[in-house]
């Protein structure tokens, strides 16, 4: 497939998380709610009623925009996006679709050790619609709607067709979710919604010049599954190319079942949705003072925390990439480092231990873990101290993530501190040597290898417990000038 390369762009939608929906005082927490109790007669659109703009929305969308190096605009305005779906009560949709709050906007992404710069065409405000539950399983088959979700604040952010490929679309998802968690505007959840990603895709042949009609596939609910719909809708799109077949523009989705995109409908037009202005809202106007004032309360973000990560702490790159790509886990580490003043070991025991329990337990935050930053200390403590291994001080951990409870007071219940007797050390060597003459042979007439038996056996004796330095030196020591 080598001649052939994918275009792609990117529709995203962002749940702002206000605690009331866009133009009224409904919660705008609807995700664990029962169907159509987050409602009101103005989100779900009953004659006569009229919409209240939400101002912390309006601010949050501004900090987002800012973030994403959008270019915000003093002067935006609301439209009605007109068509008729059982989900959408109005028949319309309050959107901004000729003045948008903000244009202009980028995001770098790392694409295997290199810069890449995706363009951000536009971010707009815009109310969500309701969700179709389609109960198939149900002994009342059918289709039901649940408004709850009518009327929670959104931003779309819509990027240029500057991605290359499926896995510049996953790493950029990931880098837009970690810029709206770290700056608080939204939960950017996957899977209850709060993240949703509509991906158009066409693929040009480099040989000559011919480029597929573009293809819009939705219902992707999490970064891999983006990946895997755009990497089969590419190979789909190629085949067909291929054999010379036209790709028609239409929309799909990326079925879990079957692992594959299915064809929905034809793609809508932008003047199918016959846009014009909304007429019960005034225009939006933010001044110059209020952006910038909303501009300085921004927080160090991702790509200026990496980099102090590896001036300040001295740690790899990829390192400082990991630990800083959440706020809370970045948070996390500064803290455990002020308080142990090693950088280094603390990154490797957060990205090798702490990360590896966190996903093998299904935890998503670092604030819902047990280890304390302080126990970083004792743990380091008890290793630099000799009174455990290393090898130890990986089990010493794993409990610590479990019961919550210090590295010492687990040293100290289980009996794990390090053997240090010399004598009883050498009496198990001395045993063993009884035992294996043979192996005492071997070694002295040049087979050094046969000391890791030895030493094996003072592992065991001591159930790991015994220093292996220690170990080593007396057993060259008996083993050279014993009897």
């Amino acid at each position: 497939m080598g001649r052939y390369r994918s275009v792609i762009g990117l529709e995203i939608h962002v749940q702002l998380s206000t605690k009331t929906k866009l133009f009224c005082s409904c919660s705008a927490d609807v995700f664990d709610s029962p169907p159509n109790t987050n409602i009101c007669p103005v989100c779900t659109g009953q004659p006569g009623v009229l919409p209240v703009l939400n101002e912390q929305a309006v601010e949050y969308a501004v900090k987002a925009a800012l973030a994403l190096n959008f270019e915000v605009h003093e002067y935006s305005r609301f439209d009605r996006k007109n068509y008729f779906y059982p989900d959408l009560p109005k028949g319309y949709q309050i959107t901004q679709y000729f003045y948008p709050l903000a244009t202009n906007g980028w995001v770098e992404i790392d694409v295997d050790g290199t810069k890449k710069r995706i363009r951000l065409r536009r971010l707009h405000m815009e109310e969500d619609a309701g969700k179709m539950i389609h109960a198939e399983d149900s002994l009342e088959k059918g289709s039901f709607v649940d408004y709850n979700r009518s009327g929670v604040p959104l931003i779309e952010i819509v990027t240029e067709p500057d991605i290359s490929s499926p896995k510049e679309a996953r790493l950029f998802l990931e880098k837009l979710r970690s810029i709206v968690r770290y700056i608080g505007v939204s939960s950017g959840d996957m899977e209850k919604g709060a993240l949703r990603c509509d991906a158009n895709i066409s693929v040009v042949d480099e040989e000559t010049g011919g480029r597929s009609n573009r293809v819009e596939v939705k219902n992707i609910n999490s970064f891999k599954l983006v990946e895997k719909a755009l990497e089969y809708e590419f190979g789909r799109i190629v085949e067909a190319m291929e054999k010379g077949e036209e790709i028609p523009q239409e929309t799909r989705g990326w079925s879990m079942r079957d692992k594959k995109t299915i064809s929905m409908r034809s793609k809508e037009e932008e003047s199918d949705y016959r846009y014009f202005p909304e007429p019960d809202l005034p225009p939006l106007v933010i001044s110059k003072e209020r952006i910038e004032k909303i501009k300085e309360s921004l927080p160090e973000l991702p790509d200026k925390k990496k980099e102090r990560f590896v001036k300040e702490y001295g740690i790899p790159e990829y390192d400082a990439g990991v630990l800083t790509a959440d706020r809370d886990l970045a948070d996390y580490y500064e803290e455990v480092v002020s308080i142990t003043k090693k950088p280094k070991e603390a990154s490797n025991w957060i990205m090798t231990q702490l990360l590896r329990y966190m996903n093998e337990s299904g935890i998503d935050s670092v604030k819902d873990v047990k280890v304390k930053p302080e126990y970083f200390k004792d743990l380091f403590d008890l290793i630099d101290s000799g009174k455990i291994t290393t090898n130890i001080a990986k089990d010493v951990f794993r409990q610590v993530f479990e019961t919550g409870k210090s590295p010492s007071q687990i040293v100290k219940e289980k009996g794990l501190e390090v053997v240090t007797d010399e004598n009883l050390i050498r009496q198990v060597i001395e045993k063993a040597m009884k035992e294996n003459p043979k192996a005492v042979e071997q070694y002295r007439s040049g087979k050094k290898g046969v000391m890791g038996y030895f030493i094996g056996q003072v592992m065991r004796a001591t159930k790991g417990k015994a220093d292996p330095k220690v170990v080593q030196k007396i057993v060259v020591d008996m083993l050279e000038n014993g009897e």
